[in-house]
């Protein structure tokens, strides 16, 4: 980032894409430098009471402290049996990390709260840039206060590097709208392209409103444009594209087989399980998130994670909009409009419609929009306030927030009923204060009230989500809710379980199926994404493992001290016993990996010497047919014992 930025002299007014250099004032320095502290001391305070987070993750990021192949393919264990279901790039920061400073909690969990603090910042120069340092600075404060960016930047999940890059890829196109900028198109097509290496297609929904933006807005002729958007095009395939080639030329068996991917390939992965699959992969009732539909952002399970400022972006759009008027084509107002607003309304509808599974954590993509839009908004609207149409949109943009804050709040009708009221008659103050135009103190206790209705609620979750310890699948920012208010529909669910699902109905190894014996939480913590009867819930614990079970793997002497049915099995006894594990079937069990002849080869090569039964009794859930006949043959040809409260066979020792 440079340290100069440039806005319009006379923005709205004259819609004149003509900038001034602004440089950094020593004010404005000191606010950054307290933005990023405040932000860096909220995503790392306290940040190993999560311990290993997400098991799953945590597993393979082991793994690639141990193995280069494991670091490169993503494996879930270090000898290399099975990945993990998604690219790996999103595992190597934690990766590196864990090689550096030996792998631990911290090791894991600094670089995503690293990554969070480069994202405030690279969103606070992206709206600078054009709107001046006040939006850039109110920008980056409300992304960082964003309930589900606190929690998925406090967390191993694979969201903290995508939201990354694709601010990056926003920061990069807004420098090349400038000049018709080839040399930074290409670095946002990069990013682009890599973000696809963390989270599959979910980060591609950005991509229409980026190159939108950049086909009506850049200052340049339409065929230039044109042919500049194909050669950001090659730049997203060629970052996302080498290591999907890498893998795919890679023969099967000298490498581990793609989990979640169901025919043992990169694009089988990319495009199935984590692409189209999520978009119409299921029913559209229940779900992680509540049942697809407009009202999917709002509800009790999604609303408290991202839609604090959603509708006053919404009411920005539209008067970013109006503002741009007719401006000439390269106006940045409305250049931002489109980048911003289409990103919010793009991948908006796809989260809010997607019939496939989509988990509520998934809307961090939406706040870096919604933090820019609400910004641009505010600025815009505040230097054209002597207009009383303009003070209107402005007044009631900080009364809905108010009002929409305390319902929000008010679903967790146990948890600070005060900030419930506080945000409203903030908002209710703000409002008036900014429709009398009054004189200067007035408008300053607007602003304040303002600033409280907008971000008080937030804040509130925010620290909250921060001082809670999370481990599991499905961790959600905030206090528990309950199932109730605008957008909420009731759903049946139970801790631990999928809605509607008991622990009993799930399968083998999956999310809110019984876990491995001494299966129990961090200390001090909740569940993660637990609700009470009748709200959201789901998501594992963290589990430990009986000492009993550790030596005994860790005593094994094999390639892979054990096998076990899924994946959310085998990642605690991977980090626990410091051992590979082979998880049968991948993360649901579902995989067909490895096949009942395969496994005996493996057995009778002396490659792994124990299978571990599941706690539902058997010695494994349900899963695929591979699942299911290993569970079977091993059942019947040997000796079982119990080992910590948890069946153990010993694959040396037939019946």
């Amino acid at each position: 980032m440079t340290p100069t930025a440039t806005y319009p002299s006379a923005l709205v007014r004259d819609h004149s894409r003509e900038c001034r250099p602004v440089a950094r004032t020593g004010r404005e320095n000191g606010a950054l430098a307290g933005l990023l502290g405040l932000t860096a001391l909220l995503y790392l305070w306290g940040l190993g009471a999560s311990g290993y987070a997400n098991d799953f993750y945590a597993a393979a990021v082991q793994a690639g402290t141990k193995s280069w192949t494991a670091f490169f393919f993503g494996s879930l264990d270090s000898a290399n049996a099975i990945t993990v279901d998604k690219p790996p790039a999103a595992l190597w920061p934690m990766e590196l990390s864990g090689r550096l400073f030996g792998f631990s909690s911290w090791s894991m969990l600094v670089p995503e709260a690293l990554m969070g603090v480069a994202a405030v910042w690279v969103l606070y120069a992206t709206v600078r840039r054009w709107f001046g340092p006040t939006a850039g600075l109110l920008a980056g404060a409300l992304l960082a206060i964003t309930p589900v960016a606190v929690l998925m930047f406090r967390f191993n999940n694979p969201d903290a590097l995508m939201t990354l890059l694709i601010v990056v890829a926003a920061y990069c196109v807004t420098r090349a709208l400038e000049n018709a900028s080839t040399k930074w198109l290409l670095p946002a097509g990069a990013a682009l392209g890599f973000s696809f290496l963390a989270k599959g297609l979910q980060p591609f929904t950005v991509v229409p409103a980026l190159a939108a933006a950049y086909l009506v807005a850049a200052p340049a002729p339409m065929r230039r444009r044109l042919l500049q958007l194909v050669a950001a095009g090659v730049a997203i395939v060629v970052a996302a594209g080498w290591w999907v080639l890498a893998v795919d030329l890679t023969p099967a068996a000298d490498r581990p087989y793609i989990g979640g991917s169901g025919n043992n390939t990169a694009l089988g992965l990319a495009f199935g399980y984590n692409g189209l699959s999520r978009i119409a992969g299921g029913s559209g009732v229940g779900g992680f998130s509540g049942s697809s539909g407009v009202d999917r952002l709002f509800n009790s399970i999604v609303g408290g994670q991202i839609s604090w400022l959603l509708p006053a972006a919404l009411l920005a759009c539209g008067a970013i909009g109006i503002a741009a008027g007719r401006a000439g084509r390269t106006d940045r107002t409305r250049a931002a409009l489109i980048l911003w607003g289409g990103w919010l309304l793009v991948t908006g509808t796809v989260l809010s419609f997607a019939t496939g599974i989509i988990h509520a954590y998934y809307t961090i993509e939406l706040a870096p929009a919604i933090a820019a839009l609400v910004a641009i908004g505010a600025v815009v609207m505040w230097r054209r306030r002597a207009e009383p149409a303009v003070r209107v949109v402005l007044g009631a943009g900080i009364l809905v927030t108010g009002l929409w804050s305390m319902t929000l709040l008010q679903r967790g009708s146990d948890w600070s009923p005060g900030i419930a009221v506080l945000v409203a008659i903030a908002g209710v103050l703000g409002a008036v204060a900014v429709l009398v135009p009054a004189g200067r103190a007035l408008g300053v206790a607007g602003i304040a009230a303002g600033l409280v209705a907008a971000g008080g609620g937030s804040l509130a979750y925010a620290v909250d989500t921060a001082a809670t310890a999370h481990a599991g699948s499905t961790p959600a920012a905030g206090p528990p809710v309950a199932s109730s208010g605008f957008g909420g529909r009731p759903q049946a669910v139970t801790r631990g379980g999928m809605p509607g699902q008991l622990p009993s109905q799930m399968p083998g190894g999956m999310p809110g199926g019984t876990p491995p014996a001494g299966f129990r939480p961090p200390s001090g913590s909740r569940p993660s994404g637990s609700m009470p009867a009748g709200g959201p819930g789901g998501g594992g614990r963290q589990a430990t493992v009986s000492s009993a079970l550790v030596r005994l793997l860790s005593n094994a002497g094999t390639t892979w001290s054990a096998a076990t049915i899924g994946a959310r099995s085998a990642a605690p006894l991977e980090l626990q016993s410091g051992t590979a594990v082979i998880a049968v079937g991948g993360f649901s069990g579902s995989d067909e990996s490895p096949t009942l002849a395969h496994f005996q080869a493996l057995v009778k090569a002396g490659k792994v010497r124990y299978f571990i039964s599941s706690a539902t009794g058997g010695p494994g859930g349900a899963g695929g047919s591979s699942s299911g006949a290993i569970s079977a043959w091993v059942q019947g040809r040997f000796t079982a014992r119990t080992v910590g409260g948890t069946t153990v066979y010993d694959l040396t020792k037939a019946k």
